[in-house]
């Protein structure tokens, strides 16, 4: 099969290049996917750089959710048939047209949503739903606050909480990612690189529940703006991961902060956070609530190209390679 490859094992977007492996074979428990779509992450970007290896017995493929056909199914796998669209959570080897997976690890495509837009959905969807519903326990009538709103992560936040009846301020950089925040469904949308977001977002009432992928930068305005009781989740760090923090204002006001990643969780775990995602999320997909922006498409063997669209940062939604 067809793969992308890391040359020398890290190194820019010019390493990733095009290469032939062995066709994988299912264990028990697994599915094979044939692969028509991969979702591009940043953290794809940061294994690339040598930063973010995969986890025990993960693929050293980057790739962490598809989409395609199920091809061949391991011994005991009795949900699955030959043939069933899906997409999947993982945790390595997407970028490749074939790839083997838990078998509990796959959801299966709503009609209404092609190999292309379900690409974007594994990742995003569960990284948001055990960040934002679980662990920042966002509930309908409260106030999400996402930074770096446009995205693919920001842009899914959007959208699944303004699908469960929550208000949502958006913060990102520049007028035109501030007027596509608003056109996704924020209800505040600010310019980090202009005026007071502290001021605005407390006038606007202050916010239950922050979303924060930035990290030490924004620190202080997530103390000052939550309300009392409210939920600071940090799913990333990219302005840096040494920040200031007041724990006398955390006391006074009962800020929970609290934050995870996804890829290294145990396969019990992950099989447990899809089956709650198929619950809640995916009627939302079924019946329209639900849709998210694909910025761009680019060929397996152009993974170069969209590793450079994602690191320019200026891209709304998910960048997506098809097989």
């Amino acid at each position: 099969m067809r793969v992308i490859e890391i040359a020398g094992g890290a190194g820019p977007a010019e390493a990733l290049i095009p290469a032939e492996r062995p066709d994988p074979v299912p264990g028990p428990g697994q599915i094979l996917i044939r692969v028509h779509a991969a979702g591009v992450n940043r953290p794809d970007l940061l294994q690339r750089n040598g930063l973010y290896p995969p986890p025990p017995g993960a693929s050293d493929l980057l790739g962490l959710e598809v989409a395609g056909e199920v091809a061949q199914l391991g011994d005991g796998v009795t949900r699955w048939a030959v043939g069933d669209r899906v997409c999947a959570l993982l945790g390595g080897g997407g970028y490749a047209e074939q790839v083997v997976v838990d078998a509990r690890h796959a959801l299966p495509l709503p009609a209404e949503v092609d190999f292309v837009q379900a690409a974007g959905l594994p990742e995003t969807v569960c990284t948001v739903f055990a960040n934002v519903f679980e662990a920042g326990a966002l509930k309908a009538g409260e106030t999400l606050l996402v930074h770096g709103a446009t995205s693919g992560i920001g842009v899914t936040a959007i959208r699944m909480a303004k699908a469960v009846g929550a208000r949502v301020i958006a913060t990102s950089r520049g007028a035109a990612k501030t007027q596509a925040a608003l056109d996704l469904g924020a209800d505040l949308s600010l310019d980090a690189t202009a005026g007071d977001m502290t001021a605005a977002i407390r006038d606007f009432g202050g916010v239950d529940v922050v979303l924060d992928m930035l990290g030490a930068d924004y620190a202080e305005l997530n103390q000052a703006v939550l309300k009392p009781f409210g939920r600071w989740v940090v799913i990333a760090t990219l302005t840096g991961a040494m920040a200031q923090i007041d724990l006398l204002k955390l006391m006074m006001k009962r800020i929970v902060l609290t934050g995870s990643t996804l890829r290294a969780r145990p396969a019990d775990e992950k099989a447990r956070l899809i089956a709650a995602v198929e619950a809640t999320v995916w009627p939302w997909l079924a019946s329209g609530a639900l849709r998210l922006p694909v910025e761009a498409t680019f060929p397996l063997a152009r993974a170069a190209e969209a590793h450079r669209r994602l690191e320019g940062g200026d891209h709304v939604g998910k960048i997506v390679l098809t097989a």
